[in-house]
């Protein structure tokens, strides 16, 4: 495309590459919360381009990868029930349970679980089969969060009553900050997601950069997007600066969207939300408003789901702290791959597993 071009362009490259180099004579670890930039930056080799002195550590940027079991557990439950379509997006449905059960596996028993591209195709499924009850499983940080707010605010306005939501939704800071302070994790220096701060605006990262003590580039996903982020956190850090800069001002207002944040503070309340692979992160979710808790799946269907006490075989949760990297997995392309999955950052293709599957294996 034209318009991707000039972010594609050997020169550009070459000329951040070097800049970067000259500037990065010091250890620093850079850590990454987008799905989409870690996909990026194993796609163009870009961590092979970086000088030794810069280490990327690939953050819980994908929802389907941080969605904890016990969520994924309850929406095979609830599309267990008779009469019941459960909708989600395509990556969801390949995701194991503990048991190593999957959406797609019961999709192939004949249970009416469909693959939606947007929540609001819920909408006419709903009126389409008014005896049954539709569910949408809802993943998603802040970029997709005002969608749900639409969808609630139809079905509200339409006054439809057998369509819920089955929420899995997260915000990025808390988790930064939960990492930034994390001894295993040790990160010092930031790429924030450009798409993210479409909505947030930059104000919350301005915020955060000063409360962790660490240089933060909002940035975007073309090659020259993230070599210019990095450069940008190298030279903060170079001039001991704890600033956030937006790296990325083609797309990121610096007041967000305030329309959408208006949305999603009238539907949804932070809570103490559960990441697979980090734990418990202190007001890192988003669920419903008890004014709309009907709306909620988990209320609508009386389903038991234990928690597994079993240690998971799966160590995403490590990665994302950056103490190993996939490939010292010892199930990485062995026992777990993008065809028989193990955890859930093999499953999605902005998973770190999978994109390193993909590219630094070949």
């Amino acid at each position: 495309m034209w318009y991707e071009q000039p972010f594609r362009k050997n020169e550009n490259l070459t000329t951040l590459l070097r800049a970067i180099r000259e500037l990065a004579t010091f250890p620093i670890r850079i850590m990454e919360v987008c799905g989409g930039q870690t996909y990026a930056l194993s796609r163009y080799r870009i961590e092979e381009l970086l000088p030794d002195t810069i280490e990327m550590i690939h953050g819980p940027g994908c929802p389907v990868c941080v969605t904890p079991e016990e969520t994924v557990a309850r929406a095979i439950e609830i599309a267990r029930f008779p009469g019941t379509v459960l909708c989600t997006f395509g990556d969801m449905i390949r995701v194991p349970s503990d048991e190593g059960c999957s959406l797609q596996q019961l999709k192939a028993e004949g249970k009416d679980i469909r693959i939606l591209y947007s929540p609001l195709d819920s909408l006419k499924i709903a009126r389409e089969n008014p005896g049954k009850e539709v569910v949408f499983f809802a993943i998603g940080f802040e970029t997709t969060t005002p969608v749900y707010a639409l969808l609630l605010h139809e079905i509200i306005d339409k006054k439809i009553d057998n369509l819920t939501l089955l929420t899995s939704l997260f915000t990025i800071p808390a988790a930064v900050s939960f990492l930034a302070q994390d001894p295993e994790c040790l990160i010092n220096g930031l790429l924030a997601a450009g798409h993210v701060c479409s909505i947030t605006g930059t104000e919350t990262y301005e915020r955060l950069a000063r409360e962790l003590e660490m240089p933060i580039a909002i940035t975007g996903f073309e090659p020259a997007d993230l070599l210019y982020g990095i450069y940008r956190v190298v030279q903060l850090k170079t001039q001991g600066r704890n600033l956030t800069v937006n790296a990325y001002r083609r797309a990121v207002p610096a007041q967000g969207n305030p329309i959408a944040r208006l949305q999603t503070a009238r539907y949804f309340t932070p809570y103490d939300a559960c990441w697979r692979g980090l734990g418990t992160i202190p007001a890192s979710g988003l669920k419903l408003r008890p004014p709309y808790e009907q709306y909620d799946a988990r209320n609508r269907f009386c389903s038991e789901v234990k928690p597994d006490i079993r240690p998971s075989v799966c160590r995403a949760g490590e990665i994302m702290k950056g103490k190993i990297s996939p490939l010292r997995c010892p199930l990485f392309g062995n026992r777990c791959t993008p065809d028989t999955p193990l955890g859930a950052s093999m499953v999605s293709s902005e998973g770190t597993c999978a994109a390193f599957y993909r590219y630094k294996t070949n």
